[in-house]
């Protein structure tokens, strides 16, 4: 589908633009509102469908243990994000199998250091790209929070928090999670015994 290739070209022109979280928010915003209108819309439906395919209870149990065992429903909101912004093939790659993730560069460079030792641009999270097409349409349209209108008009609605629907398979055991995952398991050891469900819903 053409609009979901060119939601893939931008994503990935931004970050060939610059690396940073920030600049690539701002180039995301000035192309889309050079834009008509209809494809502003496009960019967050797709943004959306993305998100949707990466709402995994095993991605979730994976971004868990890299976050070091701290990762919300928000924050794995934002986690998804961040995953679409590294781009088409790592995407795909990651949504099939996320052990993948211990391939990742910007993954590996985490690995042996605490999450509270990270720098903001490190973290892999990125909640502003929720807002790009919502802040492109308003310079468009002066019409602040209208982008949800044009969006749920296509029978989509928008800025739903994760639920995955798939099994959870168990993965708060960290046996399990290790013979599922081994290659994340061996990148971030746990430091001890693990307490509670993959799932938190407690905003971290």
């Amino acid at each position: 589908m053409r609009e979901r290739d060119d939601f893939w070209s931008l994503v990935e022109g931004s970050a060939a633009a610059t690396d940073h979280p920030d600049g690539r928010l701002a180039w995301l915003i000035d192309r889309l509102a050079a834009r008509p209108v209809p494809e502003v819309v496009d960019f967050a439906v797709r943004l959306d469908e993305a998100r949707r395919r990466a709402d995994t209870w095993p991605l979730w149990a994976a971004a868990r243990r890299i976050r070091g065992g701290r990762c919300s429903d928000d924050g794995f909101h934002h986690f998804q994000a961040w995953l679409v912004g590294l781009g088409r093939q790592t995407f795909e790659r990651v949504v099939a199998d996320p052990d993948a993730l211990a391939d990742v560069p910007q993954v590996r460079r985490l690995a042996g250091r605490s999450p509270d030792d990270w720098a903001h641009h490190e973290r892999p999270d990125w909640e502003c790209l929720g807002y790009v097409a919502d802040t492109a349409y308003e310079r468009l349209t002066r019409e602040p929070a209208g982008l949800d209108g044009s969006v749920g008009a296509r029978g989509v609605q928008r800025g739903l928090l994760p639920d995955g629907s798939d099994d959870a398979e168990g993965l708060r055991d960290p046996a399990v999670f290790a013979r599922r995952f081994p290659r994340l398991a061996g990148l971030f050891p746990l430091p001890g015994p693990v307490t509670g469900d993959v799932c938190q819903t407690a905003t971290s």
